[in-house]
């Protein structure tokens, strides 16, 4: 649940089911803000923590605890012109190659292929490859998952610094068999494992044959991690180790009574999260000291966030300097210096009322916000928090400029024939001691949601949708006073959105009818010189056309040295879908057709066409990476270099 529950959600009127349980409030945290407190003593984090986790729990256990979700940057002094300057992260890549699509420059993301320029590193199917893009060879693989490897979801993703690449694998069930039940989740009556359950961190050498030096196991999910010279934060979120089983005869009061039983037998390692850290062929084990825990007022005690610290210069990953947080979190964004861990309410929230008939309002839909130091080479320091009001779309809905946090967030209702929903951004003084509202604008996109954000200096771009798509520019230069400066109406959205330079704008999205129905994948290219009048100067449709970068900005490509754009598409206009990487050259008027890659691997066929999943630079030549294999392409001639396969 977070930092708090709005007390008032047990007083609905009109319902006779059990009221929302609300957290007690803890005395010994001063009240005002979100404070956070050390517990005095391992017996004392035990015993409020229990206390906490009776108050939640039900008859069906913790309800959606969101144990099983898996989720899937440098400060600026002044404020430029709006979208007028180019993507940051593409001033802070070298000449020669493009890196990957980041959010910030100066906080790097994991992702599953990387490159400095000299190597490009990738991963596929529990398999590390190393590619010498000079020859185009494959100049090394490294098995990721010797002997069995636990099951789990996600893709990995990882993170390159020098001869060294940290391996993020997210959920593993480690010890135990194959979940049973659809989705990957635990069966029913399965024991809790004994075995770690959570992401494991590789490191690897890649100063000759690729080769594991370092491995790191933590219990709980991967939520994200960023890096920062040779520092890399990890976040982690995790849940209580208690297995609370069903009762097939009992009634609900006598199963909740049951379930509140076995956390009072709980101890301080059921709780606390557990790490083991192999080195040299060693491994040791721990877990998170009570010490290191920290509790806001107002809590459940069913979740965890933990923040880990790893020197991908030092000879071993060691224990990871855990800085431990008793709430949730599922977005992370960072600038550098910063880094902020949000939390969604919705996911506490919404399971409760809607077990218990109660209608949502939208102001029980809440985000909040923590904020850390992580300057320094040390463990992240907390800062403060705070909460807005609404939900996130994604990282980029935050951004910290000028010594300011904006948000902008979704409140109500979005689905029915009558929705609710409105759209905000909100602006926090972000002070060094403390996270205070000081500005805010709502009542965009009354009735949609928001599909894409992007903030460029001191001007937020800000895009809804239900049946056309609102662009709205927000001027941010004054964050006391945040105002609407123009807005552009257009069918179909925007789900990302890139700064090109000179006052341009890409987006990429789907066409929609007048209806709201989607149409395919559209490119756009917005002017947004002038913020009080944004207009589109161009679109790309592909019809029935979807592109992964409409969801993970990672498979979006912009190389301002040839103002080329490349995303992957899949295209269903055929039995058969067809499977492509798009480039297209930006123009002062428009887009212009470079050409197209596809991974052809087997016989030809236009089902064998392997889904490309990114793109990078390298001196001159377009590399795309799909599970099948990386190949090199003549960004000059468009025709292929080299052919690597992986799979």
């Amino acid at each position: 649940m977070g930092l708090a529950l709005v007390a008032g959600l047990a007083l609905v009127t009109g319902c006779t089911a059990e009221p929302v349980p609300v957290p007690p409030r803890d005395r010994g945290v001063p009240a005002g803000g979100f404070r956070l407190v050390s517990f005095d003593s391992c017996p004392e984090a035990l015993r409020q923590l229990k206390t906490a986790a009776r108050a939640y729990v039900g008859p069906w256990g913790f309800g959606s605890n969101g144990d099983i979700r898996t989720f899937g940057r440098a400060e600026q002094a002044e404020a430029p012109a709006a979208a007028g300057q180019a993507d940051t992260a593409a001033k802070a890549a070298a000449p020669g190659y493009s890196g990957t699509n980041t959010h910030e420059a100066g906080a790097d993301e994991p992702d599953l292929v990387k490159t400095d320029g000299k190597r490009i590193v990738t991963v596929s199917h529990g398999k590390l490859y190393v590619v010498d893009p000079a020859t185009r060879r494959l100049t090394g693989e490294l098995d990721l998952a010797p002997g069995a490897d636990g099951y789990g979801g996600g893709e990995d993703g990882l993170l390159l610094q020098g001869d060294r690449a940290l391996v993020l694998r997210r959920d593993g069930w480690a010890g135990m068999a194959k979940p049973a039940v659809p989705g990957g989740g635990a069966p029913a009556d399965a024991p809790m494992p004994d075995g770690i359950v959570g992401p494991r961190l590789i490191m690897v050498d890649l100063s000759g044959a690729p080769k594991i030096i370092g491995e790191y196991r933590i219990d709980g999910s991967l939520v994200d991690a960023r890096q920062v010279g040779t520092t890399v934060r990890v976040v982690v979120r995790s849940a209580p180790r208690l297995n609370f089983p069903h009762r097939e005869r009992a009634t609900d009061g006598q199963r909740t009574a049951a379930n509140r039983e076995i956390i009072d037998n709980a101890t301080a390692d059921d709780w606390l999260p557990r790490y083991e850290v192999t080195s040299g062929g060693r491994t040791s084990a721990g877990r998170v000291g009570c010490e290191r825990v920290s509790r806001p007022a107002a809590y459940s005690g069913t979740s965890l966030v933990t923040v880990l610290s790893f020197d991908l210069g030092a000879a071993t990953l060691g224990a990871g300097d855990p800085v431990t947080v008793v709430a949730d979190g599922d977005t992370v964004y960072s600038n550098g210096p910063r880094l902020y861990v949000a939390n969604d309410q919705r996911w506490r929230v919404l399971p409760m009322l809607t077990a218990r008939n109660i209608a949502p309002d939208p102001k029980d839909e809440t985000t909040e916000i923590y904020q850390f130091d992580i300057s320094g080479a040390g463990a992240p320091r907390y800062v403060a928090s705070a909460s807005v009001p609404g939900w996130l779309v994604n990282q980029y809905a935050m951004s910290e400029w000028d010594g300011h946090l904006r948000v902008a967030t979704t409140s109500g209702r979005t689905w029915g024939d009558k929705p609710n929903s409105t759209s905000g951004v909100y602006v926090l003084r972000a002070d060094g001691t403390a996270l205070t509202q000081v500005g805010k604008v709502t009542g965009l996109g009354k009735g949609e949601r928001i599909y894409a954000v992007r903030f460029v200096g001191g001007t937020g771009y800000v895009v809804t949708f239900r049946q056309t798509d609102p662009l709205y520019t927000v001027d941010l230069r004054d964050p006391k006073a945040p105002k609407v400066s123009g807005e552009l109406k257009i069918n179909g959205y925007s789900a990302y959105l890139h700064p090109a330079g000179d006052g341009r704008l890409l987006g990429v999205g789907q066409e929609a009818s007048d209806q709201g129905r989607v149409q395919g994948t559209q490119l756009s290219l917005f002017d947004v010189a002038d913020p009080a009048k944004p207009t589109r100067i161009a679109q790309y449709h592909v019809k029935q056309g979807h592109s992964e970068a409409e969801f993970d900005p990672h498979a979006f490509l912009y190389w301002p040295a040839e103002r080329l754009v490349v995303v992957p598409l899949t295209v269903y206009d055929t039995r058969l879908p067809s499977n492509v990487a798009l480039a297209l050259r930006v123009g002062d008027g428009g887009f212009t057709e470079v050409g197209a890659v596809d991974h052809r691997p087997g016989t030809g066929r236009p089902g064998d066409l392997a889904p490309i999943r990114r793109s990078l630079v390298v001196d001159g030549v377009l590399w795309t990476v799909s599970d099948a294999g990386l190949k090199a392409t003549s960004l000059a001639t468009m025709k292929t270099l080299g052919w690597l396969p992986t799979a």
